[in-house]
């Protein structure tokens, strides 16, 4: 028993004496706090290929090129050349009285240094950040005349058959301008600097 007490008061001694000799060491925490990029929020970016329904299918993945700085706060928040990736989220084929559509969500950006951001957010258009998607013209004019009793003339009207052409495929060109529309706030933790 006895031995067992010094064995047990060694180890307790020499534990004491172990962390007493380790130097307090504290890591500088940055001050440093995120900047919320909110809702709504518009990115004009650069298009890198060449995007159709033609060839792509839902969920093929899209680049994005920052074309501008942004600045919140006078701080670069996105820097031109940062990278924003997505997919097609929605794609419908073309159709008599349609042409095809899709719809392009942006889910990160990636800056110069590697870093990467997850964000919510499309490609936007006026048409609810669809692209494509309008009617196509008539097939057929239709002409049909009137009579007016009063000059005693007949006008001919041309009007639109109830027919329509078959729908084109919808392309998003290599290089084109766009803008990228936030859906949700998106956290910057990151900001590089010159």
């Amino acid at each position: 028993m006895k031995k067992l007490l010094v064995i047990l008061g060694l180890l307790i001694f020499t534990g004491n004496v172990k962390a007493a000799e380790l130097p307090n060491v504290q890591l500088d925490i940055r001050d440093y706090d995120a900047i919320e990029i909110p809702a709504g929020t518009f990115i004009p970016v650069i298009n890198t290929q060449e995007i159709s329904t033609q060839y792509c299918s839902e969920g093929y993945k899209v680049k994005f090129i920052a074309t501008n700085d942004m600045y919140l706060h006078e701080t670069n928040i996105v820097p031109r050349g940062t990278e924003f990736y997505g997919y097609i989220e929605k794609i419908n084929a073309p159709v008599i009285g349609t042409n095809a559509a899709m719809k392009i969500k942006i889910t990160k950006m990636l800056y110069k240094d590697g870093y990467e951001v997850p964000v919510r957010g499309y490609l936007y258009t006026s048409n609810n950040n669809i692209f494509g998607g309008e009617l196509t013209p008539p097939e057929k004019l239709l002409r049909i005349a009137h009579r007016q009793q009063r000059v005693k003339k007949t006008t001919l009207q041309i009007r639109p058959g109830n027919v329509r052409q078959m729908g084109k495929h919808t392309t998003i060109e290599s290089g084109s301008n766009e803008i990228i529309v936030l859906t949700d706030p998106a956290m910057i933790t990151h900001t590089l600097t010159n």
